[in-house]
Protein backbone atom coordinates (compact mmCIF):
# COMPACT_ATOMS: atom_id res chain seq x y z
CA UNK A 1 0.00 0.00 0.00
CA UNK A 2 1.76 3.05 -1.20
CA UNK A 3 1.80 6.32 0.69
CA UNK A 4 1.96 9.75 -0.80
CA UNK A 5 5.14 11.77 -0.45
CA UNK A 6 3.26 14.01 2.00
CA UNK A 7 3.76 11.41 4.72
CA UNK A 8 0.01 11.06 5.33
CA UNK A 9 0.28 7.45 6.55
CA UNK A 10 -0.52 4.07 5.10
CA UNK A 11 -3.28 4.27 2.54
CA UNK A 12 -6.29 2.25 3.62
CA UNK A 13 -4.94 1.21 7.01
CA UNK A 14 -3.72 2.59 10.31
CA UNK A 15 -0.09 2.34 11.33
CA UNK A 16 0.84 0.53 14.53
CA UNK A 17 4.17 2.40 14.47
CA UNK A 18 4.20 5.83 16.10
CA UNK A 19 5.45 8.95 14.35
CA UNK A 20 8.32 9.12 16.87
CA UNK A 21 9.31 5.53 16.05
CA UNK A 22 9.24 6.28 12.29
CA UNK A 23 11.45 9.36 12.86
CA UNK A 24 13.94 7.30 14.89
CA UNK A 25 14.07 4.57 12.25
CA UNK A 26 14.44 7.14 9.47
CA UNK A 27 17.36 8.85 11.23
CA UNK A 28 19.01 5.48 11.90
CA UNK A 29 18.58 4.36 8.28
CA UNK A 30 20.09 7.58 6.91
CA UNK A 31 23.02 7.24 9.35
CA UNK A 32 23.61 3.69 8.08
CA UNK A 33 23.44 4.90 4.46
CA UNK A 34 26.58 6.95 5.14
CA UNK A 35 28.50 3.69 5.65
CA UNK A 36 27.28 1.97 2.50
CA UNK A 37 29.91 0.36 0.28
CA UNK A 38 28.58 0.84 -3.25
CA UNK A 39 31.55 1.47 -5.57
CA UNK A 40 29.87 -0.24 -8.56
CA UNK A 41 26.28 1.01 -8.60
CA UNK A 42 26.91 4.13 -6.51
CA UNK A 43 23.38 3.46 -5.19
CA UNK A 44 23.83 3.83 -1.44
CA UNK A 45 21.17 2.36 0.82
CA UNK A 46 20.70 2.27 4.58
CA UNK A 47 18.06 0.40 6.55
CA UNK A 48 16.77 0.32 10.11
CA UNK A 49 14.44 -2.31 11.51
CA UNK A 50 12.56 -2.38 14.82
CA UNK A 51 11.94 -5.67 16.58
CA UNK A 52 8.66 -6.32 18.37
CA UNK A 53 10.42 -5.73 21.71
CA UNK A 54 11.57 -2.25 20.57
CA UNK A 55 15.21 -2.85 19.68
CA UNK A 56 16.49 -1.09 16.55
CA UNK A 57 19.09 -2.54 14.18
CA UNK A 58 20.69 -0.94 11.15
CA UNK A 59 22.47 -2.07 8.02
CA UNK A 60 23.82 -0.71 4.76
CA UNK A 61 24.34 -2.22 1.34
CA UNK A 62 27.71 -3.88 0.76
CA UNK A 63 28.59 -4.46 -2.89
CA UNK A 64 31.15 -6.87 -4.24
CA UNK A 65 32.92 -7.18 -7.59
CA UNK A 66 31.25 -10.60 -7.78
CA UNK A 67 27.79 -9.04 -7.94
CA UNK A 68 25.77 -11.96 -6.50
CA UNK A 69 27.88 -11.70 -3.34
CA UNK A 70 26.54 -8.20 -2.68
CA UNK A 71 24.24 -7.68 0.31
CA UNK A 72 21.24 -5.37 0.52
CA UNK A 73 20.88 -3.01 3.47
CA UNK A 74 17.61 -4.61 4.58
CA UNK A 75 19.11 -8.10 4.85
CA UNK A 76 22.20 -6.75 6.62
CA UNK A 77 19.94 -5.09 9.23
CA UNK A 78 17.87 -8.27 9.64
CA UNK A 79 20.98 -10.48 9.90
CA UNK A 80 22.45 -8.18 12.56
CA UNK A 81 19.19 -8.38 14.51
CA UNK A 82 18.97 -12.17 14.20
CA UNK A 83 22.58 -12.47 15.40
CA UNK A 84 21.45 -10.52 18.50
CA UNK A 85 18.51 -12.88 19.09
CA UNK A 86 15.67 -10.85 17.54
CA UNK A 87 13.17 -12.84 15.46
CA UNK A 88 9.99 -10.75 15.09
CA UNK A 89 9.98 -7.37 13.34
CA UNK A 90 7.32 -4.66 13.13
CA UNK A 91 8.76 -1.73 11.15
CA UNK A 92 11.51 -1.09 8.61
CA UNK A 93 12.81 2.10 7.02
CA UNK A 94 14.90 2.05 3.85
CA UNK A 95 16.91 5.20 3.06
CA UNK A 96 18.34 5.70 -0.43
CA UNK A 97 20.17 8.27 -2.51
CA UNK A 98 17.45 8.15 -5.16
CA UNK A 99 14.91 10.34 -6.90
CA UNK A 100 12.04 7.97 -5.94
CA UNK A 101 11.51 5.75 -2.88
CA UNK A 102 12.88 2.25 -3.54
CA UNK A 103 10.90 -0.77 -2.32
CA UNK A 104 12.83 -3.82 -1.13
CA UNK A 105 14.08 -6.23 -3.80
CA UNK A 106 12.56 -9.69 -4.16
CA UNK A 107 15.18 -11.45 -2.02
CA UNK A 108 14.65 -8.92 0.78
CA UNK A 109 10.86 -9.20 0.54
CA UNK A 110 11.10 -12.94 1.09
CA UNK A 111 13.34 -12.56 4.16
CA UNK A 112 11.20 -9.74 5.57
CA UNK A 113 7.96 -11.72 5.07
CA UNK A 114 9.31 -14.69 7.02
CA UNK A 115 10.57 -12.67 10.00
CA UNK A 116 7.98 -9.89 9.96
CA UNK A 117 4.72 -11.15 8.46
CA UNK A 118 2.91 -7.97 9.58
CA UNK A 119 5.87 -5.68 8.88
CA UNK A 120 5.30 -2.05 7.92
CA UNK A 121 7.86 -0.74 5.42
CA UNK A 122 8.78 2.87 4.67
CA UNK A 123 11.21 3.95 1.96
CA UNK A 124 12.65 7.47 2.05
CA UNK A 125 14.90 9.40 -0.30
CA UNK A 126 17.56 11.95 0.47
CA UNK A 127 15.38 14.36 -1.54
CA UNK A 128 12.44 14.03 0.84
CA UNK A 129 10.28 11.46 -0.97
CA UNK A 130 8.61 8.70 1.03
CA UNK A 131 6.37 5.69 0.42
CA UNK A 132 4.92 3.09 2.78
CA UNK A 133 3.69 -0.44 2.29
CA UNK A 134 2.92 -3.54 4.29
CA UNK A 135 5.09 -6.54 3.54
CA UNK A 136 1.89 -8.41 2.59
CA UNK A 137 1.18 -5.87 -0.15
CA UNK A 138 4.76 -6.13 -1.43
CA UNK A 139 4.79 -9.95 -1.37
CA UNK A 140 1.23 -11.29 -1.22
CA UNK A 141 2.16 -14.97 -1.61
CA UNK A 142 5.51 -15.61 0.10
CA UNK A 143 7.30 -18.93 0.28
CA UNK A 144 6.99 -19.73 4.00
CA UNK A 145 8.20 -22.45 6.37
CA UNK A 146 4.77 -24.08 5.84
CA UNK A 147 5.67 -24.34 2.13
CA UNK A 148 8.30 -26.93 3.16
CA UNK A 149 5.69 -29.23 4.75
CA UNK A 150 5.87 -32.54 2.87
CA UNK A 151 3.12 -34.38 4.73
Amino acid sequence: MKQSASGAGLVGMSSATSDADWRELRATAFAALEHAYAPYSRFRVGAAVRSRDGRVYSGCNVENASYPASMCAERVAIATAVADGARDFVALVIAADAAEPAPPCGFCRQVLAELGPRLEVMSCTSRGGASRWTIASLLPSPFTPQSLDRS
